[in-house]
């Protein structure tokens, strides 16, 4: 069974609060990498995997994208993506990533934000991605990255007595599965890959890797999260970009 734990209530309540802030690893660090990958969206063609609340799905119609087709597996997103971010350009269907299927439909950018780590099957998610890139197409994602997943306990800062974060404890790198963590609520279930899996399951797909981004804080995020300077000490997230060059 997929997980879907944004239509817990009480991880949907606290999530959503975070996010409305305008104030998160999100918008400092995720989201100017994934733009700053993407070509261009002038006349393009989306597909926008784990879509969330619609904001992605958005900027992409704001920036010259014809049609964002917006998949999620959660209600409660769906729900507030058409609420807050509805456009006539933008198809939002709710669907686990894993699960949707089209017929007689490609795209010229397959976007996933942070939701690849939530799925079993990357194999099978790759896969299905390279089927749905028209040529020259652009699959761009993100995900936790693997220092952060790799450890079982997920309790990953070694502190001293006042506190203050003295190195990053890595472990079990090599093991790659399962891991579950407490996130506003207890057992929301992760997946842990390596760097390698992570690319080698994209070339062997038969995509071309073009990028590898490892980001850190844009400026005006250390300026209102000062703590994102620990972004220089390991990084939260890794971004690949990868292009789809035979049909």
């Amino acid at each position: 069974m997929k997980q879907n734990i944004y239509d817990n209530d009480t991880f949907f309540k606290s999530y959503t609060s975070l996010r409305k802030t305008g104030v998160t690893y999100n918008d400092f660090v995720e989201q100017p990498a994934i733009k700053s990958a993407i070509s261009t969206l002038n006349g393009k063609t989306v597909l926008d995997l784990g879509c969330g609340n619609g904001q992605f799905s958005k900027y992409c119609v704001d920036n010259g994208a014809v049609k964002v087709t917006a998949v999620d597996i959660s209600m409660n997103m769906i729900e507030q993506a058409k609420h807050e971010n509805k456009h006539d350009k933008i198809d939002y269907i709710c669907t686990p990533i894993e699960d949707y299927e089209v017929k007689n439909q490609k795209f010229d950018l397959i976007v996933s934000s942070l939701m690849i780590h939530y799925v079993e099957d990357y194999t099978e998610l790759i896969e299905k991605v390279e089927s749905l890139l028209n040529k020259n197409g652009e699959f761009i994602f993100s995900t936790e990255h693997p220092i952060v997943t790799s450890r079982k306990e997920m309790n990953n800062w070694m502190k001293d007595e006042g506190g203050n974060k003295l190195h990053w404890k890595l472990d079990h790198y090599q093991e790659e599965g399962k891991r579950e963590q407490h996130w506003y609520v207890d057992g929301v279930v992760k997946y842990h890959r390596t760097i390698s899996t992570l690319i080698n399951t994209v070339i062997q797909s038969g995509l071309v890797l073009e990028k590898l981004i490892e980001p850190q804080s844009i400026p005006s995020g250390l300026e209102k999260m000062p703590k994102l300077m620990n972004e220089k000490r390991r990084p939260s997230f890794i971004v690949i970009k990868a292009i789809k060059q035979n049909d």
